[in-house]
Parts: C-alpha cells; structure tokens; sequence
C-alpha cells in the first residue's frame, strides 16, 4: 500500500507500513493509548451530559414501562447490526436480571429469529421484519422497544407504525438528532443521544437502557 492510497486511520494506527519500519512498537502503543484514552473521555463527557439531561425522561419512560409489565405486558426488542445486539441485552437482563430481588420479566428479541427474518425479507421484504413480527407477537399494552443509531432505519419505522396501531407502547432510542423517529407521532417516548459517532452514540445508549431496567426493576419493587 502506498501513502497515496492509505486512509487517515491506516497512517495512524499501521504507521510501519508507510516509513519503511522506521516506527518503533512503543510508539505505535503510545498513538493507541493516546486515541483509546481520548475516546473514553468523550464517551464519559456525553454519557453525563445525557444522563444529566436525560434523568426526568429516564424516570418517566422506565415507570411507564414497569406499569406495562404489571399489566402484563411483554417487550419485543428490534435493532440492525449492533442496535440488535443491544436489543437482545436488554431481553437477557429482563430475562435474568442482574439486580437484586428482581424477578424475570418476558420479553422477545426479534432480531434473533433467524428463520422469521429470512421468511419474511425474503417474500415481503426487508422492511417488514419486525412489523410482521409485532402483528404475531404484539398485543395491546405490550411494549415496542426499538434501536436505531440514525433514526432513520425503514424497518424500524414501519414496526412502531405496526405497533401504534396494535396498542403498544412505543419506545425509541436514536442518536444524531433523533432522524425521522424523533418526530413519529407513533413513538410515544424517543430518547436521543445527541451525537454523531456510532460508537459514542451506541455505547451510551447501553448506559441509557441500562439505567431504563434500573427503574423498572426499582419500580417493580416499590423502589421509584
């Protein structure tokens, strides 16, 4: 690879490529250490900021799920790529809760059902893999949880319609400006990150949902 073909990240993390192995290991460690502990302090900044100006709506939306579960409502989580990963962490926290007294809560992960999400991207289209899913497995009063980076993800967008229609509460988390999402009359809670890293915004909505399941789990309890 060449200077002229080599991106601003291959210069800086695989410098020995591009100066003849003049670099030294220590100095590669050292530009890593430095980027690692950069990125930790602005991750660290905008969690407080958001936690910070977040911690009203983080109250109101994890109350509004605890009363969903005591009347018997089930979560169905969906998320793309990584926001599905977060989807099925917080079905396994509502599943086997990691807090103490807390008693199992069901809830679904619609991004792991590996046959229903080729069925239906198949024959229907990709678009409609968790709407068709919330037709199957959501009633009224059961919860809609869904994860987007962008705010703009069409299946994502088209399973809140889906459950708006079907009497779910529906709960969004975006970052950047909250996209298309954060002005759905079909979301009743949207909770945005405002930035516009993926990873910063991805790691500090497992801080927010995490905080989320604290509540429920504290107002299941008579606690919040």
């Amino acid at each position: 690879m060449t200077q002229s073909e080599a991106s601003d990240y291959d210069r800086l993390f695989y410098p020995y490529l591009f100066e003849g192995g003049k670099s030294s290991l220590e100095d590669v460690l050292a530009q890593v250490r430095s980027s690692t502990l950069d990125k930790s302090r602005d991750l660290i900044a905008l969690r407080r900021k958001v936690l910070d100006s977040m911690q009203d709506q983080i109250l109101a939306v994890g109350q509004a799920m605890a009363r969903a579960f005591t009347a018997g409502g089930t979560l169905l989580a969906f998320g793309n790529g990584g926001s599905s990963t977060d989807a099925l962490d917080i079905v396994l926290k509502l599943g086997e809760p990691p807090w103490p007294h807390a008693q199992p809560l069901p809830a679904l992960a619609l991004a792991h059902n590996i046959a229903m999400l080729t069925a239906v991207g198949n024959d229907v289209g990709f678009d409609n893999v968790f709407a068709r899913q919330v037709i199957a497995f959501g009633r009224a009063g059961d919860i809609a949880f869904g994860i987007s980076s962008s705010g703009n993800s069409a299946n994502i967008l088209r399973a809140f319609e889906q459950a708006h229609a079907q009497g779910l509460l529906t709960i969004g988390m975006a970052g950047y400006d909250g996209g298309k999402m954060a002005r759905m009359e079909a979301v009743d809670f949207s909770l945005v990150v405002p930035a516009d890293q993926v990873p910063r915004i991805q790691e500090t909505q497992a801080t927010i949902y995490n905080a989320l399941l604290a509540v429920v789990f504290s107002s299941l309890n008579g606690e919040a």
